[in-house]
């Protein structure tokens, strides 16, 4: 039990450091993203998006009710004049267009809009970015290869100089999915993006509050930021303002810390939960990562969606009779679709479906906005934590898994993940926290469960194999597996199989004993039997039994099965090459051996009684198998086999030398004889086998004469053959003494 305890606390430790050292990886990383993330935003569902962030998308049904190519780009820009105009009287906060207007229009129309934008005071526009590659040079001017710039391309003059300020809002295309965005974007100057700039320009109301918390933490950083919200505006400009105040948290990691501490014993602060939130999410936004996880609300118009037609009608909070308020609100303007997947500005995210329902950049911008006004961005635990997680949870199922039962094992790491993902979703609903999910569930449990089994296989084969060490002495190497794996074998009896029995008998082996002294013929014998079993072995026999000069071979199986007929009759060819060698290093002393081959259900079990049981084959295949091993002794043949054993068998040369109703046998059986491998063949042995058939044929047939004619030209092409001369003398006694009529050509044989 201690040894047990020993190995599955080592398990548990070794699947924990598995997923501690997997986890910095890239791929464990993008797989934990995309699939962990991913899954628990399906299992927390769609959820409430704040009402003070409003999307006015440009879509087909605006296309439609404005009578405008279906192609936005197309659109006069005297409509985005109109629908500012409207947005700025309905009092939105913030207008950011996710729109690129980075060529001039029609002049009128484009005088029209810039005139909308300085008139509202709050419009943010959308900076595309361009990867730009330049090559690159060594010091000895040599090009050496190319490097990618991304430069950002500002609107017109026209609209960025009214605009509050301009931003890019990069994101992936497909197939990559959207799970995060930048802060600020360090590929392209360290610009502030979209939703961010947007954020900072909706927070300006509670600037002066925090330039106040600024100074009580650090006054000598406060001092180089415009006191006021107004002369922050219009001195130095959002974008600048936000990058001043981002090189102050750089240069001071610890003003964050400390200003956030401040507001909360900033009773006053607290009171306001907005302000309070806005200011919260502001001071970790500069003093946070450089990028952070979307908290998606659900799919496609999750946030509050209105036509761009319907926008263009708005007055007094309302559109025809639809109530509309956008008083204080962020409103992002932009291609919004419920199918996206053929538009341009389609992104592939955790809430898009294979049917087209994918998510317009400009409502992944809105999410973005609103997760920084609420403060509630995906937060993923920290590496700490993550870690010291993946390795408890390693040490956990390893442990269970390795003392457990491999039932109890498997539906107790089941039940152990199903805990894990309910406490994760748990956590990802309540406060937004990401706990991983791919690496303990999907890879250390597989881990720890496979891992246990395979070392509980690895102990079961150990005692597996003492049990064959005790064993193998005494009984044939496959009943000796059968007992390794279920010991009850040895006492449930039999079982049957299909089974190919191959004997062997050795020519004068009684002569040869009366002339040797019984240890000589001991190791004379030992030497034949090593010489006999090597080739069987290896064509995957196993030796069942011995009895003097005999040897019988099995190969069993569930059904027939064509390639343990191949061994076992390649076993029975080398047999004869063996004992040719054998043969030649004994000098005087020869033992030519005879082989029999047949196959069929034989039954495979212990044979005895009271004191005595012997583990063999019984069946009438064997029996036959040493009746046909005999029939060599009178065709003067060395392998001999049944039809059974052959056929559809194309791997060795054969030919058929008649139909016999053994000594004993009731049922007459087709005997072949091998000649040799398929490749080992020559057109001479395969002219003498057709030469045979035909003289089969008319010994078939009562032509006696022809029959004996043409096994006179076997033994003519081929040299002395036994089986022609049998037939021969066969013929002439048949000649003699016709067979009784009806003959079916079955030779019958009164001796073994």
């Amino acid at each position: 039990m201690r040894s047990r305890l020993v190995k599955a606390i080592f398990l548990g430790f070794l699947t924990g450091i598995v997923g501690v050292v997997i986890s910095p990886f890239h791929f464990a990383l993008n797989i934990e993203e995309n699939a962990g993330l991913g899954l628990l935003f399906k299992r927390r569902g769609a959820r409430q998006a704040p009402s003070d962030v409003v999307v006015v998308s440009i879509d087909r049904e605006s296309s439609e009710n404005l009578d405008l190519p279906d192609n936005p780009d197309k659109w006069p820009r005297s409509f985005h004049a109109r629908l500012t105009e409207n947005l700025a009287r309905e009092g939105a906060e913030v207008i950011a267009f996710d729109v690129h207007f980075i060529e001039p229009r029609s002049t009128e129309d484009d005088n029209l809009f810039a005139e909308a934008i300085r008139e509202a005071r709050n419009v943010v526009l959308a900076e595309p970015l361009k990867a730009k590659e330049v090559p690159s040079s060594d010091t000895g001017g040599s090009q050496t290869g190319v490097h990618s710039i991304v430069k950002i391309v500002k609107p017109i003059d026209l609209f960025s100089r009214p605009a509050v300020a301009t931003a890019p809002f990069p994101l992936p295309r497909i197939p990559f999915k959207v799970n995060q965005y930048w802060i600020f974007q360090t590929g392209a100057g360290d610009s502030p993006t979209l939703p961010v700039v947007a954020f900072q320009l909706f927070a300006l109301q509670i600037y002066e509050d925090f330039i106040q918390l600024l100074e009580k933490v650090s006054p000598n950083h406060a001092v180089k930021l415009p006191g006021d919200r107004t002369s922050a505006i219009e001195t130095i400009g959002v974008k600048r303002l936000m990058r001043d105040i981002r090189e102050i948290f750089e240069s001071e990691p610890a003003i964050a810390e400390r200003m956030l501490e401040e507001l909360e014993h900033s009773e006053p602060l607290s009171a306001d939960m907005k302000k309070y939130r806005l200011l919260k999410s502001l001071i970790k936004m500069y003093g946070g990562a450089n990028s952070r996880y979307i908290n998606y609300y659900g799919p496609p118009r999750t946030i509050i969606t209105i036509p761009y037609h319907q926008a263009l009608e708005l007055r007094d909070g309302a559109a025809g009779d639809k109530q509309i308020d956008l008083k204080g609100k962020a409103v992002f303007v932009g291609l919004s679709e419920i199918l996206l997947a053929d538009r341009k500005d389609s992104f592939y995210t955790v809430f898009s479906q294979a049917n087209g329902i994918f998510i317009s950049g400009v409502e992944i911008a809105a999410t973005a906005f609103s997760n920084l006004m609420e403060d509630m961005p995906v937060k993923p635990i920290g590496l700490r934590y993550f870690m010291l997680i993946i390795l408890l949870w390693g040490i956990l199922t390893g442990i269970f898994c390795r003392l457990s039962h491999i039932v109890v094992a498997a539906l107790g790491a089941v039940g152990l993940s199903v805990l894990y993902l309910l406490a994760a979703e748990y956590q990802f609903k309540t406060n937004d926290t990401w706990y991983p999910i791919v690496i303990p569930l999907f890879i250390q449990t597989p881990l720890a469960f496979f891992g246990a089994v395979v070392w509980n296989y690895i102990d079961t084969n150990k005692e597996r194999q003492k049990i064959r060490k005790a064993f193998e002495y005494h009984l044939p190497k496959h009943v000796v597996d059968q007992l390794a794996k279920d010991i009850a074998h040895i006492e449930t009896g039999s079982q049957v199989v299909y089974g190919i029995c191959l004997t062997t008998d050795a020519e004068h082996y009684t002569t040869l004993s009366e002339t040797m002294d019984p240890m000589e013929l001991a190791n004379f014998m030992n030497r034949y039997y090593e010489a006999i079993f090597k080739p069987t072995r290896q064509h995957g026999g196993a030796v069942s039994d011995i009895i003097g000069d005999s040897m019988m071979a099995l190969w069993v199986a569930s059904r027939p099965e064509n390639s343990l007929m191949d061994k076992a009759c390649f076993a029975a060819l080398d047999i004869q090459k063996a004992m040719k060698q054998f043969n030649e290093s004994s000098g005087a002393v020869q033992l030519n051996t005879r082989v029999g081959i047949n196959s069929g259900q034989i039954l495979l079990g212990h044979i005895g009684a009271i004191d005595h049981y012997e583990y063999r084959p019984v069946g009438d295949i064997v029996n036959t198998a040493s009746r046909i091993e005999g029939l060599n002794k009178h065709l003067g043949t060395r392998v001999l086999v049944s039809e059974e054993v052959i056929h559809q068998l194309d791997s060795v040369l054969t030919r058929e030398v008649g139909q016999f109703r053994l000594k004993g046998k009731a049922k007459p059986i087709t005997i072949y004889e091998l000649m040799c491998r398929i490749e080992e063949s020559d057109e001479k042995q395969r002219g003498f086998c057709e030469i045979f058939a035909e003289a089969m044929g008319a010994f078939r047939r009562q032509s006696w004469d022809e029959a004996t004619e043409k096994f006179h030209q076997c033994i003519e092409n081929l040299g002395e053959d036994g089986p022609s001369r049998f037939y021969i003398r066969l013929c002439e006694q048949y000649r003699q003494t016709p067979p009784e009529e009806p003959w079916d050509g079955v030779v019958h044989m009164e001796k073994k």
